[in-house]
């Protein structure tokens, strides 16, 4: 299955934002443990590796800005890379190297220019700070060709709301993960899963 298919087939896209690389794994564990197969690391480029080796998982390394760091992320196990920008450089990469790349936008015009530049999905982030559920409607309804992937301070209430207004997924981490034990983190992960299934 193609990665954009199973994106938009899953609709939870999970985050994870750590330092330390053992509590990161721990988390990426829960999240597949609980249902969630995509997987993005904004952590040390060791967790990337050990994470990409566990059955079912699908990582993303997330804060990619440069080539190189690209580079890095692909040979430690990552399947797609994630930019919290809109970049030629990466889109270039991403071609050359045929990588599937998740950049990031804001505005409607960064939105248009990634759909042009054959983005398969489009991160908007940080969508809480630009009107977040509206915005995203806002978004779509004059662009209905474009797979928006909302990220950034979204709630567990909001989820439904972002797929509703027409985003093909959402991106979600603190919320599933913070000050949560590893069977906590499951058992949230399972309902969020669950909630999302049943439309």
């Amino acid at each position: 299955m193609r990665i954009i298919d199973g994106i938009k087939q899953k609709k939870i896209y999970g985050i994870i934002r750590e330092d330390d690389p053992d509590y990161s794994y721990e988390i990426a564990r829960a999240y597949l443990e609980g249902g969630i197969k995509f997987i993005e690391l904004n952590c040390p480029i060791e967790v990337t590796k050990k994470v990409s080796a566990l059955k079912g998982a699908v990582v993303a390394q997330g804060g990619i800005i440069t080539t190189a760091q690209a580079h890095e992320a692909l040979k430690e196990g990552a399947a797609i890379i994630s930019s919290p920008i809109f970049q030629t450089n990466l889109v270039r990469f991403a071609s050359c190297y045929k990588a599937f790349l998740i950049p990031s936008v804001t505005t409607p015009n960064e939105a248009y220019n990634a759909w042009r530049a054959r983005m398969p999905l489009i991160k908007v982030y940080p969508v809480a700070e630009m009107g977040g559920v509206e915005y995203i409607r806002d978004l779509v309804k004059p662009m209905p060709f474009l797979n928006l992937l909302p990220c950034g301070f979204v709630k567990l209430d909001e989820i439904k709301g972002y797929l509703n207004a027409g985003a093909i997924a959402v991106g979600i981490g603190r919320e599933l993960s913070a000050k949560k034990s590893y069977s906590e983190i499951v058992s949230t992960v399972h309902e969020v899963v669950e909630m999302v299934s049943k439309g």
